[in-house]
């Protein structure tokens, strides 16, 4: 049989027994992974990082970032390769804990999403209006207005078939290598290792001020290795998903690994750390003293262009996580609904759109610890939780790809995890702590009404270790 290629038409791409079109393959999945990972991360956070840590050893966040990433990436690849489905975690927690806690974990997840993903995708459009500003005066009211119409532009562009969202993708992605090749030419054809190099007294001194630092450094660069596993958001959509993905979760953060770097040494090199720590628009302020005004010009629009990338397929990855606990009915029914024509959940992209552009009247400053503490104590821990849950549970689940030196990789992944949430801080610990118990109270009254687990049975289905099963089996 002849191999499908993305560009072909859409007739002759593969429809999974769910409905969905797989025409995602090992490149275009890569590319959505990221397009997600960098975005405005790294032109927002590079100043907050080096002044975190005090001086040019930023580059040490992002290299244990990068290491923290990559061993819960081989949490995520072993997930998804054995259970592709739209919604990613919300399918890893509800196989895993349906043995303890009912359906409880999932809806926990989705709780969190609900808030979570629609306020880092705020600090996208938001990102991108604050580069905007370098064209135009605006007030604090219209800045957030712009913001919401890029979110408007977002929903738009994505309200089609999953094989033109992949192609829009490749091109973003290509317009976000453009936007790095850029920084890079400019930052190492003006480079200079003093300033790159010239660390200030102490910075590599063993002491509760690196570790804090540190911490705080890693709450930053963690931010923006987030979006490895979008892949695992639309494991419906995806050929070859027991190679695919666990590919694209490495490649895509040994890329941003690259990148991340060398634009942080680049930058540097150009803009002392003590002018760079300071600035509100790194990407402007380092090509004004690199290229000039024409130089700050064109990359404050590739900025533009690339976080555009980022938010677009952030949503497209988080417009199936309602729809797919939907399905399962542990969401409102409509969110469970497929567009009859295109193909893809209309309703939930809807809404998480809509919740996006409400929160595009927050500040950055004040979101991303709170987001870091969420995602982390419902969903990154939760997950290392579910993998040795499965390997014990489900010993015959079929795996294509198994977490290398099984479970040393877990186990780091935890500590890291661990280390960063408690430097998230206390406020953001506090929200995390109460958005759960909130969430909580809401499953105790969706419980009741249904009548499942803990005021009924639990449903034991094992979807993917009996995929032939038609009804779940039912314990008392």
């Amino acid at each position: 049989m002849a191999r499908k290629h993305l560009g072909e038409p859409a007739s002759s791409a593969a429809v999974s027994e769910r409905g969905f079109i797989q025409a995602l393959g090992l490149f275009p999945a890569t590319t959505l992974n990221m397009a997600q990972m960098v975005g405005i991360g790294p032109f927002i956070t590079i100043p907050l990082i080096i002044s975190a840590m005090g001086g040019p050893q930023a580059i040490l966040g992002w290299v244990v970032g990068a290491i923290i990433a990559l061993l819960d990436g081989l949490v995520w690849a072993e997930l998804g390769a054995a259970m592709p489905r739209s919604g990613g975690t919300y399918t890893f927690l509800r196989e895993a804990f349906q043995y303890s806690t009912g359906r409880l974990m999932p809806f926990m997840f989705v709780w969190t999403t609900i808030l979570v993903t629609p306020l880092i995708m705020s600090t996208g459009m938001i990102g991108m209006t604050d580069y905007l500003s370098y064209f135009f005066s605006m007030s604090g009211t219209e800045t957030h207005w712009i913001a919401v119409g890029f979110t408007v532009l977002t929903v738009a562009l994505l309200y089609r078939r999953i094989d033109s969202v992949a192609r829009l993708t490749n091109l973003l992605w290509a317009a976000m290598i453009v936007t790095v090749a850029v920084v890079l030419i400019a930052a190492y054809s003006h480079f200079s290792p003093h300033l790159a190099f010239t660390y200030p007294a102490g910075a590599w001194t063993l002491n509760g001020k690196f570790f804090g630092g540190l911490g705080a450094g890693l709450v930053l660069a963690i931010f923006d290795y987030f979006g490895y596993y979008t892949v695992t958001y639309v494991g419906d959509e995806v050929r070859n998903p027991g190679r695919v993905i666990p590919w694209s979760i490495i490649l895509s953060i040994g890329g941003v690994l690259l990148i991340d770097l060398s634009m942080n040494i680049g930058i540097i090199g150009v803009l002392p750390w003590q002018v760079a720590e300071k600035s509100t628009s790194i990407g402007t302020d380092f090509m004004l003293r690199a290229w000039g005004g024409a130089g700050a010009a064109t990359i404050a629009i590739l900025i533009v262009i690339t976080a555009f990338a980022s938010v677009y397929t952030g949503l497209l990855g988080a417009s199936r996580l309602p729809f797919n606990a939907a399905r399962e009915k542990l969401f409102f029914a409509p969110f469970g609904r497929l567009h009859p024509r295109l193909r893809f959940p209309h309703i939930s992209l809807l809404v998480m759109g809509f919740v996006t552009a409400i929160a595009c009247f927050l500040t950055l400053t004040t979101i991303i610890n709170a987001l870091i503490a969420l995602t982390l104590f419902t969903q990154f821990i939760a997950q290392i939780a579910a993998l040795t849950i499965l390997r014990r549970k489900q010993p015959g689940l079929k795996r294509p790809y198994k977490q290398w030196l099984y479970p040393v990789p877990s186990i780091l992944a935890l500590a890291g995890w661990i280390y960063i949430f408690q430097a998230s801080g206390w406020a953001a610990i506090r929200v995390a702590i109460i958005w759960t118990v909130l969430g909580i109270i809401a499953f105790a009254i969706w419980a009741r009404v249904e009548h499942v687990w803990p005021f009924g049975p639990k449903e034991i289905r094992e979807e993917f270790l009996n995929p032939a099963q038609e009804k779940p089996e039912v314990l008392s």
